[in-house]
């Protein structure tokens, strides 16, 4: 009779247990829709993406994924390329630039809010302001103001400056700014002299002036970023940490070099990395604001993209562009969020 029982109970319990075993967990089915849009729009995008850039006769009316010969033809034209080359250039400039200068200023501009007397919440919001425009306004603003004509110009010929530095020099002083075809500090030369291997650039390696008119605009709309970033870093510091520097004698600028710089470095980092996110991918606030310039002084990676796939018609070296830019963004975000995961694991 026990034995029947205990059958019995064991046939129960089976059952339930087998049950138990195949159910899918809640999390699963909620996450399930967001994977599968995910792995379809971002992952099988990019490995299409890559087949188009390999292929050698792609049309969006007839797909062809026949690959070249060899593989990295299109890579290598693209090398190859006198514009791409200059977009490289640009892209390096353009985010040293700008990410340096928004990072510094915006940390200054920190300090100062944060130990602002009155109006904190006032001067907070106006430093952030520009961040709320998008990028196509504050290209077209900037790019009036930068005008050749009007703009800053015509505020140094009513201000008598560019007169005095006409009868100084002998010439007018009217900048292109953002129109500017100039490099200065160019070393292609050097470089093919000194690397047998680097004669394939064709690019002047140098700074475009008019790319420095674009990184002043782009960091004047996200250096209130930075502010903010920053200013929520030094509302974190506790009140024990600056009374024991001042009894050490570190007060002042002294404090925040030593102190307040050391304890903000995970925010300056986080900071300097989603900057270089923005700045790899800058595309509307450049081509509103100068497009790709004259000698492509101010091309960027996704302007090219934009000007091969739609008006030159040559998908292959769009995409084989496309996934030169993802990696770059790779190269930069991909090791930072593996560094944040292994500091998140350890504590």
């Amino acid at each position: 009779m026990a034995t029947n029982t205990l059958t019995l109970t064991l046939g129960a319990v089976r059952p339930s247990r087998r049950r138990r075993r195949y159910r899918i967990p809640a999390p699963a089915l909620l996450l399930a829709p967001s994977f599968l849009i995910v792995s379809v729009f971002v992952y099988v995008f990019i490995a299409y993406t890559i087949g188009v850039s390999l292929s050698k006769d792609w049309r969006p009316a007839k797909p062809n994924f026949a690959i070249t010969s060899p593989w990295y033809k299109n890579y290598h034209s693209l090398a190859a390329s006198p514009r791409f080359q200059a977009d490289v250039r640009n892209t390096v400039i353009l985010t040293v630039v700008f990410v340096v200068g928004s990072v510094v200023v915006g940390f200054l501009l920190a300090v100062l809010v944060h130990n602002a007397l009155y109006a904190k919440g006032f001067f907070r919001g106006v430093f952030l302001l520009p961040y709320a425009l998008s990028f196509i306004v504050t290209g077209v603003v900037w790019r009036w103001l930068f005008n050749p004509i009007t703009g800053v110009n015509l505020l140094l010929r009513s201000s008598g400056i560019s007169t005095a530095y006409q009868h100084l020099t002998g010439h007018p002083l009217q900048p292109g700014w953002a129109t500017s075809p100039t490099v200065v500090g160019d070393v292609s030369g050097l470089l093919n002299k000194v690397l047998p291997g680097s004669h394939f650039i064709q690019a002047q390696l140098g700074i475009p002036i008019a790319l420095l008119a674009v990184a002043l605009a782009a960091g004047w709309q996200l250096t209130g970023f930075a502010m903010a970033m920053f200013l929520a870093g030094l509302t974190a510091v506790p009140s024990e940490v600056r009374e024991a520097a001042m009894m050490d004698g570190a007060s002042g600028r002294r404090y925040y070099l030593s102190v307040v710089v050391p304890m903000l470095r995970p925010i300056t980092v986080t900071t300097a990395v989603i900057l270089t996110y923005v700045s790899l991918k800058m595309f509307d606030l450049v081509f509103a604001m100068a497009g790709s310039g004259i000698g492509f002084a101010t091309d960027t990676p996704g302007i090219y993209v934009y000007e091969t796939m739609f008006k030159a018609l040559r998908p292959d070296l769009a995409s084989a562009a496309s996934i030169v830019m993802l990696v770059l963004v790779c190269v930069i975000v991909v090791p930072y969020l593996a560094r944040h995961s292994r500091r998140q694991e350890s504590e």
